[in-house]
């Protein structure tokens, strides 16, 4: 067993909720008319979703008598009958489902019929929603039988000797659960222009429902996907979408039993259609995550107030019972966030990245217009990175890539592999190639300032007696102020030779895994929106995609070798003893805690919560992945100076630290309440 699996084996259960709701959807087996078999299927279907944990269950459109039945509508046993099933399912909701459960009738009110969704929770009616827009053409004739819910004039109707709330204007808001509020409509009410769910989101639903009867045509289910995704996204809300399935098939149209389930533009799940059985769909969604999307986009609240839409709606309240997150959630908890799965959507991506910083760097050197621009090359990722933009730059806006300086500057912890790599890369891009070694450059401002470096005492000490005793030192030794000579000595010495553009990147920049006023410092940096993680897979993409040749092979290899800043002395074999991972801990967890404290501002114990569903590349001990949470957290905080003062860069991903933009936060706040759970 890995310990990523023991670890979350070993996990308890949390006592809270973390935001997470699950939910569902459900297609079940019909017959027309026939209405005490349709609620049977109901309830078989309402306890199977009980025991998987559901708090919100949703049926398709008319499910209790089936959506085809037509002129059968006008008829009195048919509307009984409905009325009857519904009478049933009601007091089995009691017995089988603890949550809210919307279930599709025909119903009467004012001698008027409506289509229309019923709201059930634990053997009691909340609510009932009619629609607001029957469809009247093409295979649609739903004007023939159902008034739109506009024309309603009772606010309550009697159902089962209980007197409900009845309009388009009720949202059903939990007592119990925080976020919890459900708004509901009917298939049509979607397709529309301003579909009811957008006034439901912006008076406060987080989950909204869709009772549909939508029938199969070719390419529309990729149309109904693109409908559900995007109205989640403009309301920033679940949307739970159920649609009837083959058995409603019958005289001229077809129905597949579509049932999805959407957050904030994501399909979370979505059923296999033109199923002959039971159909239920489950997904846990994140209330907490689309809070905090709203709070922050302020567009979405302003609209009440731009457009004249405020309403008063009816609250209807119910109790939803003590929920918890589950020990493994329905839902795919990405460990790498800023990286894309499938390979095709990674090529797309990583394209869409090198082009954003291709065009942003283009700008600047444009507008410098400068003769020549100089790079640090070390061999490293991020050095690469930030070269190949260049000479992309350069062969579009024309210039020579002689233009582009580039110095390679060994020190004390530079490897063969490194300088080889960084030598064989500036000569296979055509840039013109300079080395300058600043170990005595080094030396000498070391002794201007009289430091002492791991306690040598540097007078009169050639490189090479130097290079001798640093060699033999043990490998844990630790001087913050040799490494910072040699990162300033390179900075200098590029900006001295021209424009710099720098190469850090946005993992380094919260970590603060850079020199103050050294490689965190350039006259532009395309790199510094981009994760390390990412960073990555843009070197490997565009040795696959933008490179060939002897090309193609150094990047791979630079791709291939282990991430060190390269400041502290090698080992006796000469390679890298200053591993970054072993100092400030993994990339792919450290951008899996920026980018949900970042992106979404997430409590540290809902991130180690999350951490355990995911599955890293590496194994993880639930100790280690503490660990490095509040290491991430600590340095994020005391690091806030460094990123106050940062050079111009451009936005790449939704997260980013730009003082003039997406990061505005003092330098001295103190991490106090973020790491209260590590006391």
């Amino acid at each position: 067993m890995s310990a990523n699996k023991a670890a979350r084996r070993r996990a308890k259960v949390p006592q809270t909720n973390y935001g997470f709701v699950r939910v569902a959807t459900a297609s079940p087996k019909i017959k027309v008319a026939d209405c005490q078999y349709n609620a049977a299927q109901v309830i078989d279907v309402m306890a199977e979703a009980g025991k998987e944990g559901a708090t919100v269950l949703v049926f398709p459109e008319l499910n209790l008598t089936g959506y085809t039945c037509a002129d059968l509508f006008h008829q009195r046993p048919l509307q009984q009958g409905a009325l009857d099933a519904l009478k049933t399912v009601t007091a089995a909701s009691a017995k089988w489902f603890a949550g809210v459960v919307f279930v599709g009738i025909p119903l009467v009110v004012d001698e008027q019929l409506f289509n229309c969704a019923v709201a059930i929770c634990r053997g009691q009616i909340l609510g009932v929603v009619p629609k607001l827009f029957p469809p009247t053409y093409k295979e649609f004739y739903e004007a023939r039988w159902f008034r739109s819910g506009a024309a309603a004039i009772s606010r309550e109707v009697v159902l089962n000797g209980q007197t409900v709330p009845f309009g388009t204007d009720l949202l059903f808001c939990a007592t119990d659960v925080e976020d919890l509020v459900i708004g509901a409509e009917i298939c049509e009410d979607l397709w529309t222009a301003v579909p009811p769910s957008s006034m439901h989101a912006l008076h406060g639903a987080t989950v909204l429902v869709n009772l549909s009867a939508s029938n199969e045509l070719i390419g529309k289910a990729s149309y109904r996907r693109q409908l559900v995704s995007n109205q989640s996204a403009r309301c920033i809300a679940a949307y739970l979408y159920s649609s009837c399935g083959v058995h409603e098939s019958t005289t001229d149209v077809v129905f597949g039993g579509h049932c999805m389930i959407a957050e904030n533009g994501a399909m979370l799940a979505e059923s296999k259609r033109f199923r002959r059985d039971n159909v239920l769909l489950l997904a846990d969604i994140d209330l907490e995550r689309m809070h905090i999307d709203r709070v922050r986009t302020n567009s979405f609240g302003n609209s009440l107030l731009y457009l004249s839409l405020k309403r008063e709606y009816r609250r209807i309240p119910f109790a939803a019972g003590k929920l918890v997150a589950p020990a493994r959630l329905l839902r795919e908890i990405e460990a790498h966030p800023f990286v894309p799965r499938g390979e095709s959507q990674l090529r797309e991506r990583c394209e869409e990245i090198f082009n954003i910083q291709v065009a942003a760097l283009a700008k600047r050197l444009e507008h410098v217009n400068s003769t020549h621009v100089t790079v640090g090359v070390s061999g490293g990722l991020d050095s690469t990175l930030a070269l190949l933009v260049m000479c992309k730059v350069a062969d579009l806006i024309g210039w020579e890539r002689s233009r582009i300086h580039a110095y390679t500057m060994p020190g004390f912890g530079t490897t063969k592999r490194t300088k080889r790599n960084a030598h064989a890369l500036m000569e296979q891009l055509g840039v013109t190639v300079k080395e300058v070694d600043i170990r005595k450059m080094c030396i000498e401002e070391m002794v201007a300032v009289g430091h002492k470096p791991f306690g040598i005492d540097l007078t009169g000490l050639s490189l090479d007696q130097l290079m001798e005793q640093l060699v033999n030192l043990p490998p844990d030794c630790k001087d913050l102020a040799f490494e910072n000579v040699q990162a300033r000595m390179r900075t200098l010495i590029l900006m001295n030779a021209g424009f710099t553009v720098g190469t850090g990147d946005l993992s380094e920049l919260i970590l603060g895994w850079c020199t103050y006023n050294a490689d965190h410092m350039s006259g532009y940096n395309p790199n510094a929106s981009i994760p390390k993680t990412l960073v990555k897979f843009l070197v490997r993409w565009a040795a696959g995609n933008e490179f060939e040749g002897p090309v193609r092979d150094t990047l791979m290899d630079i791709f291939n070798t282990e991430i060190s800043p390269e400041l502290l002395p090698t080992t006796k074999d000469g390679q890298i003893a200053q591993k970054t991972e072993s100092v400030v801990g993994p990339y792919e967890l450290h951008d899996f805690f920026i980018y949900y404290v970042l992106r979404f501002g997430m409590s540290p114990e809902k991130i180690l919560y999350l951490a355990s569903q995911a599955k890293f590349d590496a194994a993880y001990s639930d100790e280690t992945i503490r660990r490095w949470l509040k290491v991430m957290i600590t340095r994020f905080f005391s690091q806030q100076f460094k990123r106050s003062c940062l050079p111009d860069g451009p936005k790449v991903g939704s997260v980013s630290v730009s003082p003039r933009g997406d990061l505005r936060m003092p330098s001295d706040a103190l991490a106090t309440l973020w790491l209260k759970w590590a006391s």
